[in-house]
């Protein structure tokens, strides 16, 4: 009888990494998540990944093979040799041939994606997209990315690289994005965005109740001013909605999806956002893209983009 196979999926996004230990129906045999403490550089931070692997795979029960290891990380990078290029919240990791090396600490074959690419794997195959052959993630946190899962399959373009959703540009002049362009998605809807704008309405002298809320203001602690009725703090909350609802609108008009699924820590401002980021699509989209449109929230929470790691693997070994 064949062994049940299994994969060990990580996701290296924010200030925690985590590892856990999974079978195609996304059941997590084990789960841990550590600091990630990119300060101590890429080889420290490969020695712990490595170490949490091992750690899990003690937890394998004798009748399962563990596979291979899916890695989800920031991006840009190239999924098909495993290399990241650069990564703006890991200092030194460029061009860091990352699958070969978590691979030589690790004894195990390591496929490596772009996270918002893999959190709309797990998605699609497990999660709020479940039963669609064609379906977007976003993802709304620090950052905006995406993945788009095109009649079944995620689209990878030629460099490895679609779905780029935060760098499209909506506001050409506008603010200037981490990415060193302006007026993208990211710019005008991230959490980032979100503090900045707040930032500067209470440097400005606007009468609002976040110049009393501690320093330095965060995207919650903009949406919990909105929740009390601060009018500042509700106009930054619905412009970032709209900003995304622009965004989400040419998704709908460039790849007609049965859904679009929206995860990240902003989708949790509550339901103004919401109402907004809708309002929005309905103003600006054409009745042919909105007779059963679909946007929703994500299902999976953190473990999108390492559920989505693992059943990458899962499908090599089911090939081969």
């Amino acid at each position: 009888m064949t062994n049940k196979r299994l994969a060990v999926g990580v996701d290296l996004g924010g200030t925690r990494f985590r590892v856990a230990l999974c079978d195609r129906q996304g059941q997590r045999l084990a789960r841990a998540e550590y600091p990630t403490r990119p300060d101590t550089g890429p080889q420290m931070v490969l020695d712990r990944i490595a170490g949490a692997i091992h750690n899990l795979l003690e937890a394998v029960p004798g009748d399962h093979q563990v596979v291979g290891v899916g890695l989800a990380a920031p991006g840009p990078l190239d999924p098909w040799r495993g290399v990241i290029y650069t990564a703006p919240n890991l200092p030194g990791w460029d061009n860091l041939p990352l699958a070969d090396e978590l691979a030589a600490r690790c004894g195990l074959p390591v496929r490596v994606g772009n996270d918002a690419n893999l959190a709309a794997v797990g998605e699609h195959r497990l999660g709020a997209g479940r039963g669609t052959t064609d379906m977007i993630y976003v993802t709304v946190s620090t950052g905006v990315g995406g993945g788009v899962i095109a009649n079944g399959q995620l689209l990878l373009g030629v460099h490895g690289g679609a779905g780029e959703i935060g760098h499209t540009v909506i506001l050409p002049d506008g603010p200037p994005c981490n990415c060193g362009k302006r007026g993208c998605v990211e710019a005008l809807a991230s959490g980032t965005a979100i503090a900045r704008r707040a930032t500067e309405a209470v440097a400005a002298g606007y009468a609002t109740a976040l110049a009393r809320y501690p320093q330095p203001l965060t995207a919650e602690l903009v949406d919990a001013a909105a929740d009390e009725g601060d009018t500042v703090a509700q106009a930054i909350i619905d412009d970032a909605a709209h900003a995304l609802g622009i965004g989400l609108t040419n998704l709908l008009h460039l790849f007609d999806p049965a859904a679009i699924v929206v995860g990240g820590g902003v989708t949790r401002s509550g339901e103004r956002w919401w109402r907004e980021l809708r309002a929005e699509i309905e103003r600006r989209a054409l009745p042919f893209y909105l007779r059963d449109y679909r946007v929703v929230p994500a299902a999976l929470g953190d473990d999108a983009g390492l559920l989505g790691a693992a059943l990458q693997v899962l499908d090599e070994g089911a090939e081969a």
